[in-house]
């Protein structure tokens, strides 16, 4: 009976010093570990707010096709851009059907029918627009990439139309069933009229008939430091080491991972090449990554637009576009440029983990901004501009957008068209 206590004992004496040991080997205040794999990221510092990528999935643009050639175009947060949108985010669509993009008389669809286009860029893979519309799942359809969304009357037809654009360009996909009728389209249309008239230009961009206001915003320019970045990106900020470079950069590195800062365009680009992949890889799963990377490192310093996920040979590149402006006028690009990168925020990732992260470290302190109404030429005066540049490449698109500019620590949006050309290429004018 004694040999049982004193085993007893033993048992329990033993099994405390086991309790007591993982404690005081794991336990942290808040009751999270202590001990952190090299792949995690201390969460510290946070620069600006998380955000869900729901609120980051919007068309870039609106086109109103008003019939007999008229068309009308709304910006993000303008009036009727919100109001078209969240009423169609309130619609469904479901059984698609397969077509060539040549089955349709796209020309003649935009000048004699009415319809709502919808814009988006480089295009959203479908599982991520199906947590902003209501698309039914269809194993067909939901590998595909939409970059545009084209819902139209036609004449003596009972039934709206819906079109989903794949961005490899030769496809589309008809929602065969879409909760919307004629009624509601032309509703939607008529938000268009008494507006600005805009020209469909080849089918590929609209010029303005009047000149288009926009705000011009000058507001001190904010800094986040290196020592914010470090602390946001090193598992042990401590322990990096600084390396000057010969172009007047500087790098911090762990021997695993490097920072690299340009002080001159305020610039950090971050690289982890040891990242361990995961192996398990989309476009949309890859969105979804470098969104949560961004709310964990640094956070959103504005509002901004899930603007391209594409792959290369062996990653994907996912890019975020910032906005400038608000409700009721609209909101538009921020540019970056040669002088001064600003208004974009890179990823890299290989098998869903995120290998190079790339952003500005200046932000805008808009409470003390300065605005200026100023006007961006359209009309004939635009079309003559447009006629010379498209000479040598053809123009494929046109957009309000801000060029950001510096000056005596002071952050500059002036207003710009910016003009994209057939190679990719992109210019301004003013």
């Amino acid at each position: 009976m004694k040999e049982k206590i004193k085993s007893w004992m033993l048992f329990l004496l033993i099994l405390g010093s086991l309790v007591e040991s993982y404690y005081l080997i794991y336990r942290l205040p808040g009751s999270d570990s202590a001990v952190l794999s090299e792949s995690q990221y201390v969460k510290t510092d946070i620069m600006g707010p998380k955000e869900k990528v729901e609120n980051l999935l919007y068309p870039d643009k609106m086109i109103i096709h008003m019939g007999e050639d008229k068309h009308t175009l709304f910006y993000p947060s303008s009036t009727f851009y919100n109001l078209i949108l969240n009423r169609l985010k309130g619609r469904s669509f479901e059984s698609f059907q397969r077509r060539s993009v040549q089955d349709f008389d796209w020309n003649k669809i935009r000048s004699e029918n009415s319809g709502i286009e919808l814009s988006f860029g480089a295009g959203i893979p479908v599982t991520l627009l199906q947590r902003v519309m209501q698309i039914s799942p269809d194993s067909l359809f939901e590998g595909e990439s939409i970059d545009r969304i084209w819902i139209y009357n036609i004449k003596n037809d009972s039934k709206a139309h819906a079109i989903f654009f794949s961005t490899r360009g030769d496809i589309v996909y008809e929602a065969a069933k879409a909760d919307l009728t004629v009624q509601d389209v032309q509703q939607h249309v008529d938000f268009g009229k008494n507006l600005t008239p805009y020209t469909a230009v080849n089918g590929e961009y609209y010029v303005p008939e009047a000149a288009i206001p926009l705000v011009e915003v000058v507001m001190p320019a904010g800094m986040y430091t290196i020592e914010q970045m470090q602390s946001n990106l090193f598992f042990d900020a401590g322990s990096t080491r600084y390396i000057p470079e010969k172009d007047g950069s500087k790098i911090y590195t762990d021997s695993k991972r490097s920072l690299q800062v340009d002080q001159e365009q305020n610039w950090m680009s971050y690289s982890d090449p040891a990242a361990l992949p995961d192996g398990d890889s989309t476009p949309a799963k890859d969105a979804l990554e470098a969104v949560e990377f961004v709310n964990d490192h640094g956070g959103w310093n504005g509002s901004y637009r899930l603007a391209a996920t594409e792959e290369g040979r062996q990653d994907r590149k996912v890019s975020f576009q910032q906005y400038y402006g608000a409700y009721p006028s609209g909101s538009y690009p921020i540019m970056s440029n040669p002088q001064l990168q600003y208004g974009v925020i890179h990823l890299e990732l290989q098998q869903g983990t995120v290998s190079s992260y790339e952003r500005s470290l200046m932000y805008m302190d808009e409470e003390k901004s300065e605005k200026t109404i100023v006007e961006l030429t359209g009309g004939e005066a635009l079309k003559q501009q447009l006629a010379r540049i498209g000479s040598s490449l053809r123009v494929t698109d046109l957009t309000p957008a801000y060029m950001p500019m510096l000056t005596e620590e002071k952050l500059q949006l002036r207003p710009v068209w910016r003009v994209t050309l057939s190679d990719g290429s992109v210019l301004t004018l003013n």
